[in-house]
């Protein structure tokens, strides 16, 4: 592949040697334009404030905490957990650990401390850097970071020994520090095939796994961005997701960090996303289909019509299928000129496919060369979700599915277009080995072995089902493993919701199997539109909706047969995107309610406990009022301890009630009820 500028500007000097690695490019951004905004960012006051920090701000920044860490013993090679919060603070530790050679090892926060945990055991961490209350959980955890040896508190105090971070930036310069070993020696900077990072699936359909990035899969991931999406250093972009900063810094781009949680990107406020875009002139983003749904539904309401937002002039969504629905959406209310591209990856590569608004949505054929209609006509019928052509420098093939290993695969062996199988990749920007996961090597990675001596490619294989077409796009239609496996035939997942979710009434459906793998019930869960008022669907209409959606089934191949539809308040979902649907717990709770309402006699008896106390808080409230309470102490002292364990234990444990309920069928409103009326005599039996 030719090598790119990463930059728009002639006028800019380019490296003598397209630097080798990551950090070198940042360093090469700094030199040229040092006073030029690197990172907005909010201010943290609450205010809606922001903070600009320039390249040479940062590039100071990082080589300051280069010098520290190679002092403390952070080098290269060395496996570093990296706790902070999206932020300036966060690109500058990235990049100082990447100027050093050190290994990034980044976990999602929203996957849950046990599974975080597990990860990090499974990693071998050997430095860690975090807040004190992640500091807290390492001394807590020691089995699990028995070999952290660097502890660095992000803050103004260390728990015990180690570092602060405010210490290692205050190493004194003594020449070019950041790049000499601790006797003063010059070491090569990191790069090519170096390990650059280790960044965890989000275990949504699996174990969690680590999987390792070179500098030369990070810069082939940014050169393929650059050519699919036209990225210059002229850009201004919107980052939900912080790995896309580190290639806008790559770039030579000036980030915005969206005001949202990490973690809750679908609860984003639409009002400040939109003050972000609007005051910045942002000219491109990256989000989730769920955000993006969220946004285009505020553009509309806010603007009465088209909200052009006249900078900005691309976005990309990926991270789960995206719905046809919310591409029209965005292309309604987004200036003409903008460019909606949808893309396909995944954590071991990205991205793999991508595709523009026009050819979903069969933008007038006589301009664009469309198909009438667009590929979404041939998601309603069944055929998947088209996500586009292959990058440049990546190949897809589509292999006979196998739910065992796969040693070796010829690519010449793959599925015709139209059969619909496991879809392959390789390329430079696919990840070769999981870290320290033979098993997983084994189960995910194939070889194709080449001609002459010639060192073999390493296929990744995705775990997603999908085909190509004549015209060599990529049509995605669910995960292997989700797929539906009855006694006649293999139902695929996207393949049949596309046909259910055209109907005007539906949000998005799922589907899932009940029983024995070969033997399985498909049963489709169901999320409804709200209507024009905001009210919910009545129980009349949606027994009107199952008919259609019946007949609709009948209509299309890939879903004939179908007939059991359930409806369900609200689907579990990822935690990364908040998108990908978490259909083993809905199969788990389709399973429930179609075997109904199971209460044990132990389970009714452990109910009473709360419901007691209820009703001693309430009865010695109306007493006190009343002016009738005998003025007995200890009586007193056991109304005060009811009405802590009723309303505040029984409150603090709402966060953990939500999502339980929610995966059980049941509505906001109804688990909260629930949970302060009955505690975790409710919650936790679900």
């Amino acid at each position: 592949m030719p090598q790119t500028r990463f930059t728009g500007d002639p006028a800019v000097e380019r490296p003598a040697a397209d630097p080798a690695g990551v950090a070198g490019w940042l360093e090469h951004n700094a030199r040229a334009f040092p006073s030029k905004p690197a990172v907005i960012h909010p201010d943290g006051r609450g205010s809606g404030g922001y903070a600009t920090l320039t390249y040479g701000e940062l590039q100071d920044t990082v080589e300051e905490l280069a010098r520290g860490f190679r002092r403390a013993g952070i080098t290269r090679g060395t496996r570093t957990v990296l706790m902070a919060p999206p932020g300036p603070e966060l690109f500058a530790l990235c990049f100082a650990l990447f100027r050093v050679g050190a290994v990034p090892v980044v976990v999602d926060p929203g996957m849950g401390v046990r599974r975080m945990l597990h990860c990090y055991r499974a990693v071998g961490a050997e430095a860690f850097i975090g807040p004190p209350l992640a500091q807290l959980v390492r001394v807590l955890g020691r089995r699990t970071f028995a070999g952290v040896r660097v502890p660095v508190t992000l803050g103004r105090r260390r728990l015990g020994r180690g570092h602060t971070l405010a210490a290692l930036r205050a190493t004194p310069a003594t020449g070019r520090y950041a790049d000499a070993d601790t006797n003063g020696d010059t070491v090569a900077p990191a790069g090519g095939d170096d390990l650059l990072m280790i960044g965890f699936t989000t275990g949504s359909t699996g174990p969690a796994k680590g999987v390792e990035y070179t500098h030369r899969m990070a810069l082939s991931m940014a050169r393929q961005i650059e050519a699919v999406h036209g990225r210059t250093r002229d850009d201004v972009s919107l980052v939900t997701l912080p790995f896309y900063g580190v290639l806008d810094l790559v770039y030579g781009s000036t980030l915005v960090l969206a005001p949202l949680a990490p973690a809750k990107v679908a609860q984003a406020d639409p009002v400040l996303l939109v003050d972000a875009l609007e005051r910045f002139r942002v000219t491109t983003m990256f989000a989730s289909p769920a955000l993006l749904r969220n946004l285009a539904g505020h553009l509309t309401g806010a603007a009465r019509g088209r909200h052009p937002l006249p900078d900005l002039r691309c976005v990309v969504s990926g991270g789960a299928p995206v719905p046809d629905a919310v591409v029209a959406a965005l292309r309604s209310v987004l200036d003409e000129k903008a460019r909606i591209h949808v893309t396909y990856g995944a954590t071991e590569v990205l991205p793999i496919t991508s595709i523009e608004a026009a050819e979903i949505l069969g933008d007038d054929e006589a301009d664009t060369g469309h198909e009438p209609g667009g590929t979404a006509v041939r998601s309603a019928a069944g055929e998947g979700t088209c996500v586009g052509r292959p990058v440049p420098g990546t190949r897809v093939a589509i292999a006979p599915v196998t739910d065992g290993p796969l040693d070796r695969f010829d690519p010449a062996t793959g599925l015709p277009a139209g059969r619909v199988g496991e879809i392959l990749v390789q390329g430079d920007s696919v990840s070769r080995r999981y870290h320290r996961a033979p098993h997983s090597d084994a189960a995910h990675k194939a070889t194709e072995e080449r001609p002459g001596g010639e060192a073999p490619r390493i296929w990744h294989r995705t775990g997603d089902l999908g085909h190509l077409d004549a015209e060599g796009r990529l049509w995605f239609c669910g995960r292997a493993a989700q797929r539906v496996r009855t006694g006649y035939r293999d139902l695929h997942t996207v393949r049949c919701e596309g046909v259910f979710n055209a109907h005007p009434l539906v949000r998005r459906t799922a589907l899932v199997g009940i029983g024995p793998a070969g033997a399985q019930r498909p049963v489709v869960c169901v999320e409804t539109e709200t209507g024009a008022d905001g009210a919910e669907l009545g129980e009349g209409a949606w027994t009107e909706l199952v008919a259609e959606l019946r007949t609709m089934a009948e209509e299309h191949a890939p879903t004939a047969g179908l007939q059991e539809f359930l409806r369900h308040p609200g689907f579990p979902v990822d935690i990364r995107h908040n998108a990908k649907i978490g259909r083993e717990e809905l199969a788990r709770w389709a399973e429930r309610r179609q075997a109904g309402p199971v209460s044990s006699p132990g389970r009714r008896a452990a109910r009473i406990v709360p419901l007691a106390g209820w009703a001693y808080l309430v009865g010695g409230a109306v007493w006190a009022a009343a002016g009738e309470v005998p003025d007995v102490p200890v009586l007193r002292w056991l109304w005060w301890t009811d009405a802590f364990l009723s309303i505040g234990v029984h409150a603090a444990q709402i966060p953990l009630a939500l999502p339980r309920g929610r995966a059980a069928g049941h509505g906001t409103a109804a688990v909260v009820g629930r949970t302060m009326l009955y505690g975790a005599t409710w919650w936790r039996a679900l």
